[in-house]
Formats: C-alpha cells, sequence, structure tokens
C-alpha cells in the first residue's frame, strides 16, 4: 500500500520510544507519532507575495505510573533524546498527582482496524509543483478581480500537504495512516474606506482531481463580496434567522461542544441533564460516521486506538450519546464512544468529526419565502455563549429579507437566543455539501433577538 513508506518509519520511532519508557521504569505508555510536509503560496496583484514550504516530525509520549500520567513532546528522534525524553517522562509522571481515571484501553477494546485502507484518505498523485499552486492562486485572484465591483483582492492562495500518523502503545496497539489535502481560497474587497466589505471563498479536497476550478472559487468570492456593498444595520426586534449553509455548522458546533464529556463530566454543559431527552426537532438526526470515504474528517481508529464507528448522537431529535474518550467515560461509569484526539504534548480528549445533519425538504429560497422577514446571516464573528445556560450572542453580517426576498445586505448587528430553545426549532434546508467532514444545510430559527439600528 502507498501508505506504507510514509509509516514504517514511524513505527520504527515509536517502538524505540516505547522500549525507553519501559527501562526508564514506566508501567504503561503510548505513544503518537506526527511526520508532516506542506507547500502553499499566497498571490497579490498579479505577483508571488509569500511562498512557504514546511517539513517536520513530532512526536508525543505519554507514561503512566499507577494512575499517574504525564507527557512530554519533541521533534528529534535521537537515540539519545528518546532515552532523555522516557527518563524525563517517568520522572515527572512519579511527581503527579493521581488520576483514577488514567489509563491506557484493555486489549479487548483495540480496533481491529489499524490502516486506513479503503478510507482513500491519501491521494498518490504527485506532489504538485510549486508552480502549479502559483498557476491556481493566480487564476483565482484573477478571476476576482475581473468581477465588477471588486475594488482589491485580499488574498489569493493555494496549498498542498501531506501528513502521516502513527500511534503505538504497550498495551499491544499500532496502527498508522497517511492523509493529504489540496486548497485553493481568494478573499476580495468591495468599496472603499469605511465602506470596504470583505467575502471569501474556499475548497480543499483530499484528492487533488477532486477540486474544482480556481476561477471559480475566485468569482464565487468575488460576487459575495460585491453582494455585502453598500451594507447597513437592519432592525432591532424578534426575527427569524437563517443561517447559511457556509456558517450553519457552527450552530451544531455548540451543540457538540455541550455534549463532549469533558463538559458532562465536569458538570458545566447546558445539556448535562438532558441524555434521552429533544434537542433538535422530532425528525432531525445528527449522525457522526468517522469511516466516510475521502472525507478529511475520517479516521480508521482513535487517539486511543479504538475502533472508529457511525452512531446517532441524536436520534430523530432526542439525544443518545456523549463524545466520550476513555478517561470521561470512566469519570461517567460508561463506554468510551471512540472520540478520542490528541496532539503530541497532551493527553487524549474527546472530540467528533464527520457529522451529517438531516436535510429539509425545502431549498434556501423557499425558507427565505417562508421566513418573509428577518436576517439571512452570511458571517459570524465574536462569541459570547454561556456554556452551563447555553445564553447566546454572536455578532453578524449577511442580508435583510422583506417579503421572502433579499432586500439589502447588513453588518454591525447582534443575534441572541438560548441554544436549547434555538435547537429545539430549527428547520433545515436541503443544501448541505457532501464532500464536507459536516454536512449541515441552512439552518432556520425562528423568534431570534436582533440588534440593529
Amino acid at each position: 500500500m502507498f501508505d506504507d513508506h510514509l509509516t514504517s518509519p514511524l513505527k520504527l520511532v515509536s517502538n524505540a520510544l516505547l522500549k525507553a519508557a519501559k527501562s526508564a521504569g514506566a508501567e504503561a505508555a503510548d505513544v503518537i507519532v506526527i511526520e508532516g510536509r506542506s507547500v502553499s503560496v499566497d498571490m497579490r496583484k498579479g505577483g508571488l507575495e509569500h511562498a512557504e514550504r514546511a517539513e517536520g516530525l513530532d512526536l508525543g509520549l505519554r507514561v503512566l505510573i499507577g494512575k499517574r500520567q504525564a507527557c512530554i513532546s519533541s521533534s528529534d528522534t535521537s537515540p539519545a533524546t528518546l532515552d532523555a525524553m522516557a527518563a524525563r517522562a517517568v520522572a515527572m509522571a512519579r511527581e503527579a498527582p493521581e488520576d483514577p481515571h488514567a489509563g491506557l484501553a484493555e486489549t479487548h477494546q483495540l480496533a481491529l482496524l489499524r490502516s486506513a485502507e479503503g478510507l482513500e484518505l491519501f491521494d498518490p498523485a504527485p506532489e504538485p509543483a510549486p508552480e502549479t499552486l502559483q498557476e491556481d492562486a493566480r487564476r483565482a485572484e484573477a478571476a476576482a478581480e475581473a468581477v465588477r465591483g471588486v475594488t482589491q483582492v485580499q488574498s489569493a492562495s493555494a496549498s498542498y500537504g501531506a501528513q502521516a500518523i502513527w500511534l503505538a502503545a504497550t498495551n499491544g496497539f499500532q496502527g498508522g495512516y497517511a492523509r493529504t489535502s489540496r486548497h485553493v481560497s481568494c478573499v476580495a474587497i468591495s468599496g472603499e474606506g469605511t465602506g470596504m466589505e470583505r467575502d471569501w471563498c474556499a475548497e480543499s479536497r483530499i484528492f487533488q482531481l477532486d477540486m474544482p476550478d480556481a476561477e471559480e472559487i475566485g468569482r464565487l468570492a468575488a460576487e459575495r463580496a460585491v453582494a455585502r456593498h453598500g451594507a447597513r444595520r437592519p432592525k432591532t426586534g424578534a426575527y427569524p434567522v437563517l443561517y447559511d449553509e457556509r456558517i450553519a455548522s457552527s450552530l451544531i458546533g455548540h451543540l457538540l461542544s455541550a455534549i463532549n464529556g469533558s463538559a458532562i463530566a465536569r458538570g458545566s454543559s447546558w445539556l448535562r441533564d438532558a441524555m434521552g431527552e429533544a434537542v433538535l426537532p422530532k425528525g432531525i438526526t445528527l449522525r457522526e460516521d468517522p469511516l466516510r470515504r475521502r472525507r478529511s474528517g475520517s479516521r480508521p481508529f482513535d487517539a486511543e486506538g479504538l475502533q472508529s464507528r457511525a452512531k446517532d448522537l441524536v436520534a430523530d431529535g432526542v439525544l443518545q450519546s456523549w463524545v466520550l474518550d476513555l478517561a470521561t467515560a470512566r469519570k461517567l461509569g460508561l463506554d468510551s464512544t471512540a472520540n478520542a484526539t490528541r496532539g503530541t504534548s497532551g493527553p487524549p480528549s474527546p472530540s467528533s468529526s464527520n457529522l451529517i445533519l438531516t436535510q429539509g425538504p425545502r431549498s434556501q429560497a423557499e425558507l427565505l419565502a417562508e421566513m418573509g422577514t428577518g436576517l439571512l446571516v452570511t458571517s459570524l464573528i465574536g462569541a459570547t455563549i454561556n456554556p452551563t445556560t447555553g445564553d447566546y450572542s454572536r455578532g453578524a453580517s449577511g442580508f435583510w429579507v422583506e417579503n421572502g426576498q433579499i432586500a439589502y445586505p447588513v453588518n454591525e448587528c447582534t443575534i441572541a437566543g438560548n441554544l436549547r430553545e434555538m435547537l429545539g426549532r430549527i428547520i433545515p434546508a436541503n443544501d448541505a455539501r457532501d464532500h464536507l467532514s459536516s454536512v449541515v444545510p441552512s439552518i432556520l430559527v425562528e423568534g431570534m433577538t436582533l440588534a440593529g439600528a
């Protein structure tokens, strides 16, 4: 397999570090090794503004002595450094406070799938030349500049990245995989001085052949910026708000934060007592599927070596599951949902990926017609979210809607409500893009508070 030549060296490093940890006195240990390379190009006014290539390897070691644990990281794989890392981590663990919930997975919990075979996370095509990326960025910029009403293109960028990951532990787990990404983006501006308005378009894929045309990306960024020209503050009052598909996943993100095992274990979530209760309207399901092919959020196993699996977090509107790693599951007396993630410098923590929200039968335009008068939000800035009560307030901009039609662009307004109430009355559209990691359509929320003019 094409992953093997990328992950095999990482396996050797991880096993050497595990051996050093055991020799230094660790009772148990796990290692994560991440190696990556990337190249990016930024164009401005037809010329090359910035080009960067980066390569690096990071490794993280976690050691356990009884119920005490410590983590340490490095980018040096020399034998002397591995021995020093192990000795330091063991010394730190001996001084750490006890954590009754710390520990590796039991052998019977470990994933049988130890690679990303079948998930198509790695594009075997050659890495694109810098000139190819530069041409993509140039074409995106030129297409944006050609749109009438654009006063400048703030940035046009193209990039490529490849990453290999290996996870190993003293419980017997060994597994790894590689992934690639290709990205093109453009940010355009309309207007001058204090009347400038900005908007963007960006596309990313695992396989280079799946990328849309760079000129289309530039054109969309420009058309969006021009549409925002002349924005003013909307009316103040209680109105329906339609979250555009580009930002609707942020609303679902607040739900995910509230059912994260860390928040539940601390008792600091506005959904801490909601298991088995309705949190979305009847008929709406929120599914997590980390095993989707060609999706950036896919993974064959989690950061503790447990098998990734599809599951309904919310089914028919009713909350079904917290998002748990091993430690938070033990705190709550439950089983892990295989949602552990980690970097190289800390222990695992729970997180979700590849979300799919039930779509509705109507288009965004049909929901606009239904809402009559209200706000279509296309951009959000800042956030004041009370994690305990779910009170919600965010800066927003977008378009004012009257008689079911877009009337004029708006900015400098605030939308507010309570997340439990808001999510309980959402109406999804049917415009979610299937290639994204979060497949969430535009979402209409009735009766929100708008503060504008």
